[in-house]
Formats: structure tokens, sequence, C-alpha cells
């Protein structure tokens, strides 16, 4: 492909490279050594979340290197950025997992600022943590520049006395050895072997979940998602992303003209079927409303409703990303759902190509068992489930993966905050049968919707995962396992039901009927409601104070502008 292929006329770089007028701008390139012809071309951002904060990030700057190659080789000029990223599992059970959700919109709007201030005409974006894939994934589709999504892949299993593990199992250790049944000495060797190498936590957490949908909405090359960090094999995803943007740019492949309704349904089936995070039911909203969308939680659990759960997968199974991978990627769980009707075959990808086109070549792997065909599943419903009812009108989520009962009664133990609970819990002030509750972190309220992650696993490590229950209106994170509802709304915050709740009174959870309810008549939850005052939060100044005044409920995505509904005009075609 010809550099003069392309008319700059019609692409935004030439606000900062075409006529006299850009002369000092053009100088800026040349500072960079850059040559005429290099300034002529289109110019390409190469977005990364690298940082040294954790190994889901660290592979990534070297992976751009390779993406940028792509670009050159195709005659695009790529131009490198990065962007933060907050990892979940070291912000996880304490203040800074209030971060994590609010870095999410941070990573979409720099991306944004930094495309729009510099004019660049396409976007390959990689990411490697939970809130940076969909963040990523939001930029593109809020600037609908030709884009490529690449994950920068999972990490490896760890291995501790003969068994594979993963970092669930380090969080699980710590109410193990809060009830003495794991050594100090024990602690410390799982600690040091669980993580042995660059890459996003193993499982199908929420940074392989959004990974599995980035290839699902059709955003990302086929198999680019699964293939482990470490590998090499990486590399060519990268380069043939890097080439691939620039045809995309030739034919105006937006992706908005892949991100429709249709797709995001496919993204919710790949999700369920794989017994994915709770948290897609938080991103898929978020997505879609970048592309003017309407797309809420209860669109989400309708899809996963109706989807078989077939992948065996980690927290709720026996495998990891890599095991997939190796098995036939993404790509194999695609070809079971479309052939047996779960998914919508005529969407746009970016390679050029339909879902159906792309998984025309594609073998079914009769030799593996971490996948099962459609018509053979798990479990017939999908590994996440929807909820409604008097406790959660605005809805709530469960994953029920791996999980034998599905219901479940008990008395409420109420909790303004997280800390508040994981303290019980570490003191076992809590009885089998309880249901807990956490209130204040949803969106609003925390501010920023922390995962419980930690209170979770010291119950599952204190053998009481299915004794007892959980419920918030924070979230869960992917590696969450047992009976924990979240993102339940109306938060505590804005005066939902759940903020009205006094110790005793017994929850109901059914994630058959998808019913979440107490037993309180309306008028009860009305002359409650009277009495109740909003709730302080300890932040009043900063990026969390201003995140918390505007942004929207966990039904619609927590999201925190207008989106392209409200739009007259993308960056695209300015």
């Amino acid at each position: 492909m010809d550099a003069k292929t392309f008319d700059k006329a019609r692409l935004p770089s030439r606000h900062v490279t075409v006529g006299p007028s850009r002369a000092p701008h053009r100088s800026y390139y040349y500072a960079m050594g850059l040559t005429r012809e290099e300034i002529d071309q289109p110019f390409v951002g190469v977005a990364t979340c690298w940082n040294e904060a954790a190994p889901c990030n660290i592979s990534l700057g070297r992976q751009a290197q390779v993406v940028k190659k792509g670009v050159a080789a195709a005659h695009g000029t790529p131009r490198e950025f990065t962007t933060i990223t907050v990892t979940d599992g070291i912000a996880m059970g304490h203040q800074g997992m209030k971060s994590s959700l609010v870095s999410r919109e941070v990573i979409a709007d720099s991306v944004e600022l930094t495309m729009r201030g510099h004019c660049y005409d396409a976007l390959v974006g990689l990411a490697g943590c939970d809130k940076s894939l969909p963040g990523m994934m939001m930029a593109m589709c809020r600037l609908n520049v030709p884009s490529i999504f690449i994950y920068g892949g999972s990490i490896l299993p760890g291995t501790f006395h003969g068994k594979p593990v993963t970092v669930q199992d380090v969080f699980e250790a710590v109410g193990m050895h809060s009830v003495g049944d794991m050594s100090d000495e024990d602690l410390e060797e799982l600690e040091q072997v669980a993580c042995p190498s660059a890459g996003a936590c193993g499982a199908q957490f929420t940074a392989n979940t959004m990974a599995t949908v980035s290839e699902a909405i059709g955003l990302a090359l086929p198999y680019s998602a699964g293939a482990p960090a470490p590998y090499e094999f990486r590399d060519r995803f990268c380069m043939a992303a890097g080439e691939k943007v620039m045809s995309l740019i030739a034919q105006q492949v937006r992706p908005r003209d892949i991100v429709t309704r249709k797709a995001l349904e496919n993204a919710a089936t790949v999700v369920a079927a794989s017994g994915g995070s709770t948290n897609a039911a938080l991103h898929l909203p978020a997505i879609a409303h970048e592309c003017g969308i309407e797309f809420d939680l209860f669109d989400v659990a309708e899809i996963f409703r109706k989807t078989p759960y077939i992948a065996d997968l980690k927290p709720g199974g026996r495998y990891v990303a890599k095991d997939m991978f190796e098995a036939g990627g993404v790509p194999l769980l695609m070809k079971t759902l479309l052939e047996h009707g779960y998914m919508h075959g005529d969407c746009l990808t970016v390679t050029g190509r339909t879902i159906a086109e792309n998984m025309a070549h594609v073998l079914w792997n009769p030799d593996q068992d971490v996948v099962r065909p459609a018509d053979n599943p798990i479990t017939p419903t999908g590994g996440v489930v929807g909820l409604k009812g008097n406790l959660a009108p605005d809805g709530a989520i469960v994953k029920v993966a791996g999980m034998a009962n599905q219901s479940f009664s008990g008395p409420a133990r109420c909790f303004d905050s997280e800390e508040e609970c994981f303290a019980a819990v570490s003191e076992r002030q809590y009885k089998e049968g309880d249901v807990l509750v956490i209130r204040y972190e949803g969106p609003r309220g925390g501010p920023g919707m922390r995962e419980m992650l930690s209170t979770t696993a010291a119950l599952y490590g204190q053998g009481m995962g299915d004794k007892v229950a959980l419920i918030t209106d924070g979230r869960f994170s992917g590696a969450t396992r047992g009976f924990c509802v979240g993102h339940v709304g109306p938060e505590a915050a804005t005066g939902g039901p759940i903020g009205l709740l006094r110790d005793g009174d017994v929850i109901t959870l059914d994630a058959v009927a998808g019913r979440l309810d107490v037993s309180l008549s309306d008028d009860e939850l009305a002359e409650r409601r009277k009495a109740w005052q909003p709730r302080e939060t300890d932040f009043r100044s900063g990026a969390l104070w201003k995140y918390a005044q505007g942004v929207g409920p966990a039904r619609d995505g927590a999201v925190t502008h207008p989106g392209g509904a409200a739009e007259t005009e993308s960056y695209a075609d300015q």
C-alpha cells in the first residue's frame, strides 16, 4: 500500500501537516527525526497502558514497538503515547480500590485528548489490566477513527506444591491463614510462585473476560486475545494489527461500523459462555454508550439468561486462559456458539470480514475439554445472571459458574464500608446463613464502586464461601466465587433500598428466577426512606470528588458524559 493512496483532505492529520500555515507544526515533526514522506503519511496513534505498576502492563511497551513496525511497513507513521492504569490486584482491599473504576474514564478521556490534540488518523490500543481494556475500547468508539484493539496477554500459571495456582489462590490463602489452615511459610512460598511472568491475571477474571469480548465484538484480530504475554508469538498479532489498521484507514472502516447492537449481544454471549466477570455487565453498557446505543444491565442479563455456559475456566472451572488458547482460543468458543445459533454471524470485524467469514476456517478441536460444544454445555444457562426485585429495582448481577446451589435466604448483616465487613470476616464475627451487606460502595457513594475480592476470598479461605451470601452496591472481582451479588441498584448513596436495610431483615436471592428481594412491604420501605439521610463522602476534592459529581448508575455502565447519542459531529469527521 502506497502513502499516495491516502487523501489527507479526508483525514484529521491534515490539520497539523498540510499547507503553508502548518509549517510550524511540521517543524516539530522534523525535530523528532521524521522525513517529509513520513509527515505526508497517515498518523496512527499507538496507545499503551505500559507502566511498572503490575505484571499486567509490563510487556506492553515492547509489544507497541512491533505495532509501530507494522504501521511503518504499511506506509503509515506511528506516534506512540501512554496512558495510566490502576491495577486492581494491588489496589484491592484498601482505599486505593476507589481509583480503579475511575481510571477507566481517565484512560478513555486521556486517549481521546491525545488523539484530538495531535489529530491522529487511526488508533491501535494496547491494554493489559481490568479497566484499561474497556477504557481503550471506549476511546476507540468515542473517537470513531479506524482502530484495532490488542490485549497484552495473560500471565502464565504458577505452581505450588505440584499444583497450578493463580493470584486467586493467594487471596483465598489469606482467609485460610486467618483461621490457621495455612502456615506463615506456605503463605510466603505461595505469594512468591503464584505469578511467574508478565501478563494479566490468568483465569477468566475481568481482564481475560474483556479480552474475549474484544474478539467477539470485532475490535481485535482473531486469536489475538488468547496468547499469553510471554509468548513471542504475540509479535505476529502486533505486526498484523499495525499493518491492518492502515487498510482500515483506506477503507474508512470505523469502530461504530463494527460495534453495533448485534456485536454487543455477541460480546455478552461470550461472557456468559465463558463464565466471565460480572464487570462485563458494567463495561458493555459503557462501550455501547460511546456509540450512542442503549444497552443496559438488563439487556446484558437477557443475553446471559439464554446463553449456555461452555468454557470450563477458573475461577469456577479448571482451566486458565493459556489452556483455552492452546485448545483453539476465543475463535473455538465463538465457532460452536455461532454454529448453534447463539451469535450473529453477519457482524463486521477489523479483519474487514464478518464473524461468520472469520469462523469459516476454524475447525473444532475434539481433543480438548476446555470448551464444550454449545449443545453439550456445563450448564444450560450462562455463567453470569442478572437479578431484579424489591431490593434491586435497577438490577444486580451474580456469577453462578461452578455453583451447585443457586438460591439463598438469610438474615442481613449490614456494613457501611468494605473495611467494616472485612474486619468482621477476619474476626469470624458472622454466622453461617448470614447475608452480608456492604453498602455505600457504589459509583457515587464509594466513590468509585470498589471490588470486594479481599472479603470474598477471605470467606472462601475460611471454608464459608458457600455458607454465607454477600450483596453490595459495589463490584466484585472476576476472581470472586460464591454467592456474591454486585451492582445492586439504585445504590445506597442515592436512596436505594440497600441503604434502608437493617440487621435481621430476611433477604432472598434466587439466581434461577432472577430475583433479589427483602421481606419488607412497599409501605415498610417507604416508611424507612422517610428517616433516611444521605451519607457524606470523605472525598471532598480531587479526581474522586469530581467523578462522584457526574457518574451515572451502574445499570447504564457508570458513565460520566452524555455519550454518542448527544454528538452532533464525531472527532473522525472534523
